[in-house]
């Protein structure tokens, strides 16, 4: 199992989880950012899981996700959001597939593991598309023009990326990962839920997020350190 959360340079370390709002600013954040400094060719987003219903033992409630997406879509509206449209027998029970399907696009480069993930979060915050279901993973790897479909469908079949998530679950559940989003620099820093504070009023999935700061320009620097 590979335990280093220290990647190599040009390389950033990202723990999080697709039903996961805060990974859902911080992860277009850092796509948009990396291609307004030209930094596309020069780093690479590392995904790796942090399963939340295995860390909490249980599915992520649906309650608390329609609970963030107007406090969440306010900060980052460009990142696509809308409550869940889509029947309710639809609404995705695990994320599991899904965070599979990204770590085993790896096999294709990092340019594919990142589209994929890219296109399962707008399947599931802007799309209201059930992630859990294997054509909506495979639809969205098509739609990003870069994953060679077939060969992530046979990575899917024989379960081949399975060990990976695994491993990445029982590093999630430690001390060392604190939350999702949660990413890992060259540098030996690393940045939980990068610039935004945050709290609840009321308990989780009852009440919603109260932001107390949000500072987008942290991942700028984030961006740059990566890259030297």
């Amino acid at each position: 199992m590979t335990t280093t959360l220290t990647p190599e340079p040009g390389t950033i370390i990202i723990f999080s989880d697709i039903w996961c709002s805060f990974a859902h600013i911080a992860v277009h954040r850092l796509h948009t950012t990396r291609e307004r400094l030209g930094l596309t060719d020069r780093v690479r987003f590392d995904h790796r899981a942090f399963p939340l219903e295995l860390l909490n033992d249980a599915p992520s409630p649906r309650p608390g996700t329609d609970s963030e997406v107007g406090r969440m879509a306010a900060l980052e509206p460009d990142a696509g959001w809308q409550l869940w449209q889509a029947k309710d027998w639809l609404y995705p029970s695990t994320t599991l597939p899904a965070l599979e399907a990204v770590q085993a696009a790896k096999e294709q480069g990092f340019a594919a593991s990142e589209q994929l993930d890219l296109a399962l979060r707008r399947a599931f915050w802007a799309e209201s598309r059930c992630i859990s279901h294997r054509k909506v993973i495979l639809d969205a790897a098509a739609s990003t023009g870069v994953v060679d479909v077939d060969a992530l469908a046979a990575a899917l079949d024989d379960g081949r990326a399975r060990r990976a998530l695994s491993e990445q679950a029982a590093i999630a559940a430690t001390d060392r990962v604190n939350c999702s989003p949660h990413l890992f620099l060259p540098d030996g820093t690393d940045h939980a839920n990068p610039g935004i504070e945050v709290g609840w009023a009321g308990s989780y999935g009852i009440g919603w997020p109260v932001v107390s700061s949000d500072d987008p320009s942290v991942f700028e620097d984030i961006l740059k350190r990566a890259a030297a």
